[in-house]
């Protein structure tokens, strides 16, 4: 299993506070996807789910699984740009 590093961190606000986490890799985005995510079950969630669990495989590029993150998170609104 690879860490599939992003080539830049991925800001999201999490929990009730807004703690602000950066997500430098597909494992650390596979933790929240599955465990702590706001708006699970849709479409752009599973679509990174999907996408960060074939970057950790080596199955794709970790910068592709990253741009499936942002999508995401901008969906949930808790992506800090």
């Amino acid at each position: 299993m690879y860490e599939a590093w992003f080539s830049r961190p991925v800001a999201v606000a999490t929990g009730i506070s807004g703690e602000i986490k950066n997500l430098s890799n597909a494992n650390q985005a596979v933790d929240l996807l599955t465990k702590h995510w706001r708006n699970a079950g849709s479409h752009k969630h599973l679509a990174a789910l999907r996408a960060c669990r074939q970057a950790t495989n080596g199955g794709i590029a970790a910068d592709v699984a990253r741009d499936a993150l942002v999508d995401a998170a901008r969906e949930a609104h808790i992506l800090v740009e």
